[in-house]
């Protein structure tokens, strides 16, 4: 098999990736970082340790949007998640820009603050991180207000980001029950079988998320 994904299930970056694979079926070798050796992999491919990271016959490919761009141009599927029209992909990459600066950013400040000793903490940066969400969400509910996916009619790279950063971000600062097309939307992506697939994979692991998973979703 070409394609190997090195990640982790209950990674939202990860769930990014894996959510483009599942939309088209794409056939890879799923390579679970658990334990020192699958790390000591990443590691000799990736320095950073960051994931996810895609190797196909020896390329390696980091961040998950560069992964759903990749797999696109060499291993196309029936769901096109970058369109071809330039201005239509400039909106794509516009919106997932969005989710992972404005969305997914603040929400991991917000959680990664949390696991410090509490000496360390940052309450200044996490009230921040949380007011930005609470701008972002009312940024997104007037944009989703007359779309069905980030970008329009399809669903796209946008919409793969969009899934798990809206997941954890409403575990993280609750989105506002004001915020009725942004819980619409979030409720499409949960219903969506490939971002469902990738939920399901990681429910094993919700005790870890240090703020308590709610009994939802």
């Amino acid at each position: 098999m070409a394609l190997k994904l090195y990640a982790h299930p209950f990674s939202s970056y990860c769930q990014k990736a894996l959510t483009a694979l599942y939309e088209n079926g794409t056939p890879f070798e799923y390579r679970l970082l658990e334990g020192d050796e699958a790390m000591r992999e990443l590691e000799a491919l990736w320095p950073m340790k960051r994931f996810p990271v895609l190797v196909d016959e020896g390329r390696t490919v980091i961040e998950a949007s560069t992964i759903i761009e990749y797999l696109g141009l060499r291993h196309p599927g029936p769901v096109r998640l970058v369109p071809q029209d330039p201005e239509a992909a400039l909106e794509v990459r516009m919106m997932d820009r969005f989710f992972d600066n404005y969305i997914s950013t603040p929400q991991q400040k917000i959680v990664f603050d949390s696991i410090r000793n509490e000496a360390d903490r940052d309450p200044y940066g996490a009230a921040e991180a949380r007011a930005m969400l609470d701008t972002a969400y009312a940024w997104l509910d007037e944009r989703m207000a007359g779309r069905e996916w980030a970008a329009g009619d399809d669903f796209t790279l946008a919409d793969c980001g969009a899934a798990p950063f809206l997941f954890y971000a409403d575990w993280t600062h609750a989105i506002g029950d004001a915020f009725v097309h942004v819980h619409a939307y979030r409720r499409r992506l949960l219903a969506r079988p490939s971002f469902a697939r990738a939920v399901d994979e990681a429910r094993p692991y919700r005790t870890y998320f240090p703020l308590g998973a709610p009994d939802r979703d």
